[in-house]
C-alpha cells in the first residue's frame, strides 16, 4: 500500500463489553475485522462538512479486562448474561457470549478535500468525528466518555519528504504510550514451521499455528551441577494467533440457498482465515504503515481477508 498522506488520530477510547471473542478458535481482544467494520461504519455516518475518506486502521491497546473468572486448573470461563426462564421453567439454551472492557486508540489513514484545511478547521474535523465514535459502538462495546481531558483527537498531514515523514509519525506515535499495537507477523508462522520440521518433518502450518496458543514447558539441565528445573519456554517477540478474514469454500447463484437474508445477491459459504498477530510497543514502529491494516481481496480466488504491512517495514 502507498503510504498514508494524512492520519486521524482518536486517542484513549475506553470501550466496555466489547467482543472478546474473535473466532471459533481465538478468544481475549477483537478480531482486527471488527474494527475495519467499525472502520466502514463511521466513514457511512461522517456528515459532509467532516467527511474524510478512511481507508486504513490501526489499533493500540492500552489497558484491558477480560470478563471471566478461574473455572479450575488453568480454565477460565466467562461471565454470562442471565436470560429468562423458557415456558417449562428451565434456564434457556443460549449461545455464550464472552465480553471485555478495552482501553484503546485509534489511528486512520485518511484522504479528502477535508484533510488540507487550515488547522483550526482540521482540530474542528477531528473533534466532530471524535464525538460521532462517542455515539457508536466498536466491537459491539459501547464507547464512554473519557477520563483524560488532555488528550484530544487530531487530524495530521503528514510531509513529502521521507526524514520528515517519519520524524513526524515519531512525534505522534508518543501519544500511543504506553499501549501495544496489533500488526501481522506471517513471517513468525514460517519460522516457527521450519524450526518444527526439524525435529518433526511432518508437521503442517496448522501444527505451527498451535504451537503459538499453548504454554511449552521444557526441563533444562544446569551445565555447572547437572541440577533438572522446569521452566516455560521463552521466544523472541509476544506473538499470537488471529484470524485475518474468510476464504470461500462454495459459490451459489442468487436464489439457490433456501432462506439467504438476500435472494438477488450471490451467496458463498466460507471459512475463517488464520495467521499469526504480534503485539508491538509502538516506539518501535517507524512508519505509520507498520501500524495501519487494510482490505486485500484476491475476489477470483474467493479470499477475503485483511493485510498489514509491519514486516515490510521492519528493521532488522
Amino acid at each position: 500500500m502507498s503510504k498514508p498522506r494524512h492520519l486521524l488520530i482518536l486517542p484513549r477510547l475506553r470501550v466496555q463489553n466489547a467482543n472478546a471473542i474473535s473466532s471459533p478458535l481465538t478468544w481475549g481482544f477483537p478480531a482486527m475485522s471488527a474494527f475495519v467494520g467499525f472502520m466502514h461504519a463511521l466513514e457511512r455516518k461522517l456528515p459532509d462538512d467532516l467527511y474524510l475518506q478512511l481507508e486504513q486502521i490501526g489499533v493500540v491497546c492500552h489497558s484491558h479486562e477480560i470478563l471471566s473468572s478461574s473455572a479450575g486448573y488453568n480454565l477460565q470461563q466467562f461471565h454470562l448474561t442471565r436470560n429468562p426462564v423458557n415456558k417449562d421453567g428451565d434456564t434457556a439454551a443460549i449461545a455464550e457470549e464472552g465480553r471485555m472492557h478495552m482501553d484503546i486508540s485509534l489511528v486512520f489513514a485518511v484522504s479528502g478535500d477535508n484533510c488540507r484545511a487550515d488547522k483550526g478547521r482540521t482540530a474542528h474535523i477531528a473533534e466532530g468525528i471524535d464525538d460521532i465514535v462517542h455515539g457508536m459502538r466498536i466491537a459491539g462495546g459501547s464507547v464512554i466518555p473519557r477520563n483524560d481531558t488532555k488528550r484530544h483527537p487530531q487530524l495530521v498531514s503528514m510531509p513529502d519528504d521521507a526524514d520528515e515523514y517519519e520524524a513526524m509519525f515519531r512525534k505522534h506515535r508518543s501519544r500511543l504510550l504506553p499501549g501495544f499495537a496489533l500488526v501481522l507477523n506471517e513471517q513468525a508462522l514460517t519460522d516457527r514451521l521450519d524450526a518444527l520440521q526439524t525435529t518433526a518433518p511432518g508437521a503442517s502450518r496448522l501444527d505451527a499455528w498451535l504451537d503459538f496458543a499453548r504454554l511449552h514447558h521444557q526441563c533444562v539441565i544446569d551445565a555447572d551441577d547437572g541440577a533438572h528445573r522446569w521452566e516455560v519456554r521463552s521466544t523472541p517477540g509476544w506473538h499470537v494467533p488471529i484470524p485475518i478474514g474468510y476464504g470461500t469454500l462454495s459459490t451459489h447463484e442468487p436464489g439457490e440457498v433456501a432462506n439467504a437474508r438476500d435472494a438477488t445477491t450471490p451467496f458463498r459459504f466460507v471459512e475463517s482465515l488464520y495467521s499469526i498477530g504480534q503485539w508491538v510497543s509502538p516506539h518501535r514502529l517507524d512508519r505509520p504503515e507498520s501500524l495501519l491494516w487494510y482490505v486485500d481481496n484476491d475476489l477470483e480466488h474467493g479470499v477475503y481477508r485483511l493485510n498489514n504491512d509491519y514486516r515490510d517495514h521492519k528493521h532488522s
